[in-house]
């Protein structure tokens, strides 16, 4: 029995009714059949639609059978959108006329899900019985009841052509009472089955590339020995030299346990024939029937059960793989209905036809959106290529290609080369199919309004409708190649405030709070006086274009709002040439097993990126005081000199607003020199955050900087700068104290301050402190004068240190934890091989975030 088999149950010894897990249930009975006692008796409440509830929503009365039409539309629109989300609905109207019912099948056709009827044919005077007891009843004519049963008997006989796939007739009080309905798991439903799995790409008849190919996955005699499951994704026959011997092994691995088939549109054809129904004997069947001609009948005979058993498609591992065999869009996953199965056998066609004759299909995996990863072949392809969360295995083998397998949940792919060309194909393998992960350009609806992002790190994470607005005015019209934006950085919360005298900011804050944390070793390391920069740095061009699909560029340079660090590419190509060829003298391409790197670092001078606002913000207030203050001392002090009465506080003030006046134009000189070209640029790497096929970022930071540190010292141009660091350990006050003495230090001779992390990053999942609480990714712990340009020249002076020790940080903290783990969402998928829309819906988050509205000072 396959999931097309109709059911019809009449007899009175029926007591098990199935019903489909996800179906469309219609209750028919005359009124006071007992429809609505059944579905309370069998069924949640909340699957249950009835039409009397209907109708009171929008009339305030069950019984007013005027306002039958809009409760109907309300009942359809409700079970529309319980099918939509996947979930079983019963309908409990009278249901007893064809043009109701029709409707219904209709319904449940438009969301792909099988119809089923419970028929209650009860006897008349049960039902009028009943309706007397019945307060709301009570008057309802006898002629009602006699009506509602000549209609259910004219049409009883033709449900099953109307459409429903199942059909339970009870006919009596005692049947309807004792029956019991049971939920049945859709065929496809294997969700419970987490493999691991070696998925097989189209084989047509090629059985020995298929015997090499699962030996070289491991199996033995059809077996594997760690308990793998081959699942083989169709067109098994066809075109190649022993399509015979195909079937006998995947037909045994399938009976013995060992594999999973799905049919292609090559064994649904196969099928007809074997059924003795008249095909075109072309595209390989003629061959197969030949061969098939020196076969048993009883072979023969179980070829055609076998076929006839298969399934359109499995859902598998918890519903994260989807197999089958033309690939298969979101809507349709798990589904059953003549268009699902039509679309996994055929995929889906624009309706014209190609120079070769053949029809043009549908580039549905452009479209996909789905969580699922599908697998599927049917359209050969000489090389696959993950195209958003899909991938094709057909690689034409038959063709003289290769046959194809994906283990999983490895994403690995295996493939052993074809013996021979066995067929000459119609077309020429395809060399312009759509490939990379990139697949269709981004869709504004990936990232339009209100979004729930899903982190491994911090569970779901939302992104407001105006922030995603702000967002998207920034990243088309400002961003780089979104291609090549698979990260942004994260704000960086400040340490809690100090309550040490004239200090805002303290390590020692720090320090106590990872000791709280339970973290026992952090990491100190300076920060640099730029602006916060992300390289993507490919070994070649080659690499740039294979993985990320560019052309012209060899990587990519930007802030942390994903705008490009230079105006012209020629220099940013200058750039990563240098920390290109630095990589390559140390062997970290070799080492890593990558063709490119992602760097998270940063760029300086400041006033690279940010002269406007130093002459604008900072430069003016220095300019302005020196004009100031020395023309107004020197009018004091000559009124002091005078012997002017009461000038002593007032001339004490003005000398300390002058001395932290010049301390601040003195702070933001430090991050300003000349440039010239890469002249006086530098650039300081401190974390490598992906390779090729893996996130870096649960790299313990003592390793990382030891990657940075071999980098820097073998750059001849200067160009790249180290990154000075201190191990802490937390509960050693000795150990302390030396980092606090390294920070005054580091400080005293301008330094901007340090950041301060845990030794080693957390990469899945984010460590709570003992209070639930979690633990910041990093802190920093900025110095006292640097503090001047944040906080303006005289927020050292006891009154405003005292204002500013009130600040909150908790939105900042919120803020900071939210981003790094949107970060690190976008490097495992990066890392993963996922679509573009994947990687940017993390990248464009961490993007609205910056949009809340945070005290830009903290």
């Amino acid at each position: 029995m396959t999931s097309d088999d109709t059911s019809t149950s009449t007899s009175t010894a029926v007591r098990t009714l199935p019903v489909t897990d996800l179906s469309l249930v219609v209750l028919v009975g005359a009124s006071g059949s007992g429809k609505s006692t059944f579905a309370r008796k069998h069924f949640k409440p909340t699957e249950v639609i009835s039409s009397d509830f209907c109708r009171g929503l929008v009339a305030d009365d069950e019984n007013d059978q005027s306002a039958s039409r809009d409760a109907f539309d309300v009942l359809h629109y409700i079970a529309g959108k319980r099918l939509a989300a996947g979930r079983l609905t019963v309908v409990d109207a009278t249901s007893v006329q064809k043009e109701a019912r029709r409707q219904l099948v209709q319904l449940a056709r438009e969301h792909d899900v099988l119809p089923i009827a419970i028929v209650l044919d009860m006897p008349e005077s049960v039902c009028v019985e009943r309706n007397a007891v019945r307060p709301d009843r009570a008057h309802l004519p006898r002629q009602v009841v006699q009506r509602h049963r000549r209609e259910l008997h004219r049409s009883l006989r033709g449900l099953e052509r109307e459409g429903f796939r199942k059909v339970h007739v009870l006919r009596t009080v005692e049947e309807a009472e004792s029956a019991q309905v049971v939920l049945e798991k859709r065929y496809n439903d294997l969700r419970h089955l987490t493999g691991p799995f070696d998925i097989v790409g189209d084989i047509h008849g090629c059985r020995s590339e298929l015997e090499t190919l699962l030996a070289k996955l491991g199996y033995v005699d059809g077996h594997h020995p760690e308990g793998r499951t081959a699942v083989f994704v169709g067109d098994l026959v066809d075109r190649g030299p022993d399509s015979p011997g195909v079937l006998r092994r995947v037909m045994s691995m399938v009976a013995a346990g060992d594999a999973l088939c799905v049919p292609g549109n090559h064994e649904n054809k196969l099928g007809r024939w074997l059924k003795g129904r008249k095909v075109q004997e072309t595209h390989g069947l003629a061959e197969t029937i030949e061969q098939l001609g020196r076969e048993s009948e009883e072979f023969r005979a179980e070829v055609g059960t076998f076929i006839d058993g298969l399934v359109s498609h499995y859902v598998l591992d918890e519903g994260r793989l989807v197999v089958c065999h033309a690939g298969l869009p979101e809507k349709y996953h798990g589904r059953t209905s003549g268009r699902v199965r039509s679309h996994a056998l055929y995929g889906d066609t624009t309706g014209e036809t190609d120079e070769f004759g053949l029809p043009v299909r549908y580039p549905w995996a452009e479209e996909y959106r789905g969580r699922a990863t599908v697998v599927y072949g049917h359209t050969p392809v000489p090389d696959t290529s993950w195209i958003n969360n899909t991938i094709c295995l057909d690689t034409g083998a038959v063709f003289g290609g290769k046959m194809t397998a994906l283990r999983w949940p490895e994403r690995e792919l295996v493939d052993v080369p074809a013996e021979q060309v066995w067929y000459e194909p119609a077309r020429p393998l395809r060399t312009d199919a759509p490939g990379g992960h990139q697949g269709r350009p981004l869709d504004l609806a990936d990232v339009h309004g209100r979004r729930v992002v899903e982190t491994g790190l911090l569970g779901n994470v939302g992104v407001r409708e105006e922030n995603a607005a702000a967002a998207l005015e920034v990243m088309s019209r400002f961003a780089i190649d979104p291609r090549l934006l698979a990260y942004l950085p994260p704000t960086m919360a400040p340490t809690a405030t100090s309550k040490e005298e004239g200090y805002l900011e303290h390590p020692a804050e720090a320090f106590a709070q990872y000791a709280a944390d339970g973290v026992e070793r952090v990491v100190c390391e300076e920060k640099h006086m730029g602006s916060r920069a992300v390289a993507l740095v490919c070994k070649d061009a080659d690499a740039a274009r294979e993985r990320f699909g560019v052309e012209g560029v060899t990587g990519a340079l930007h802030t942390r709002t994903g705008r490009p660090f230079f105006d012209d590419v020629a220099t940013t190509e200058q750039v990563l040439e240098r920390l290109r060829a630095a990589v390559t003298a140390v062997g970290l391409w070799d080492e890593l097993d990558t063709d490119w790197l992602l760097f998270d670092g940063e760029l300086m001078p400041w006033s690279l990126k940010s002269a406007g606002l130093l002459r604008s913000q900072y430069a003016a207030v220095g300019a302005a005081s020196r004009a100031v203050f020395p023309d107004a001392l020197g009018a004091l002090e000559q009124a002091a000199a005078r012997g002017v009465a009461g000038l002593d506080g007032l001339l004490a003030k003005q000398r300390e607003r002058a001395v932290d006046a010049e301390a601040f134009s003195e702070a933001y000189r430090r991050y300003c020199w000349p440039t010239q070209g890469l002249e006086g640029v530098r650039f300081a790497p401190f974390q490598i955050l992906a390779a090729r096929g893996r996130s870096l970022a649960a790299v313990p930071h003592d390793q990382q900087l030891r990657w940075i540190d071999w980098i820097v010292d073998s750059d001849p141009s200067g160009l790249l700068q180290g990154t000075r660091r201190l191990v802490v350990e937390t509960g050693d006050e000795a150990s302390v104290r030396a980092g606090v003495a390294w920070w005054l230090e580091m400080t005293a001779a301008g330094g901007e301050g340090m950041v301060v992390k845990p030794l080693s990053p957390t990469a899945h999942t984010l460590v709570h402190g003992p209070d639930g609480r979690p633990v910041q990714p990093g802190v920093k712990v900025r110095g006292r004068e640097y503090l001047r340009i944040i906080y303006g020249p005289e927020y050292t002076r006891p009154e405003n240190l005292e204002r500013l020790r009130n600040r909150s940080l908790g939105h900042k903290r919120s803020l900071a934890l939210r981003e790094y783990a949107l970060g690190l969402e976008a490097l495992d998928r990066l890392a993963a091989g996922e679509p573009l829309w994947r990687i940017h819906e993390a990248v464009f988050a961490v993007l609205a975030l910056e949009s809340e509205p945070v005290d830009p000072r903290l």
